[in-house]
């Protein structure tokens, strides 16, 4: 396992820069899509969880307040020369450890088919069938907190 330093990045520091371009290089631009200007300020009621190897930010991903004590968890990404060692791994426990402190109940993600097993093995459960989102494969995921 990669030790990584996983914290919150406020909304428009440094830390929150980074690790929006490395959405965008992972997650966005392989699909033909980006993330514009009126979507990122959007973004600044979420939680921005960074792993931070060193100065570098390596990992991220959003969690997204919804009624009723549920929070998503979305964009998670890790670079992918450091993927199978951990990353990701650690900032969910961090973004758990975030929600039950948040008083959230309930953690739901739609994860990407290829990332299924991953949260199988963290404890997600699967919620309804298969869909199609953004071009892509995608399953529904809970973890009661």
């Amino acid at each position: 396992m990669i030790e990584v330093q996983v914290s919150i990045a406020p909304h428009e520091s440094a830390d929150y820069r980074a690790a929006v371009e490395l959405r965008r290089r992972i997650l966005r631009r392989p699909l033909g899509l980006d993330l514009s200007e009126e979507q990122l300020a959007a973004e600044c009621d979420e939680a921005h969880i960074v792993a931070k190897r060193g100065d570098t930010v390596v990992g991220c991903l959003v969690m997204v307040p919804k009624p009723e004590g549920i929070v998503k968890m979305r964009q998670v990404a890790v670079e992918p020369d450091l993927q199978g060692q951990g990353i990701g791994e650690q900032m969910v426990r961090f973004s758990e450890e975030w929600s039950r402190n948040s008083r959230f109940d309930l953690i739901e993600l739609n994860a990407r088919e290829t990332a299924v097993r991953f949260y199988l093995k963290l404890d997600y459960e699967l919620d309804g069938e298969p869909f199609i989102e953004v071009s892509i494969p995608h399953r529904r995921m809970i973890k009661a907190l």
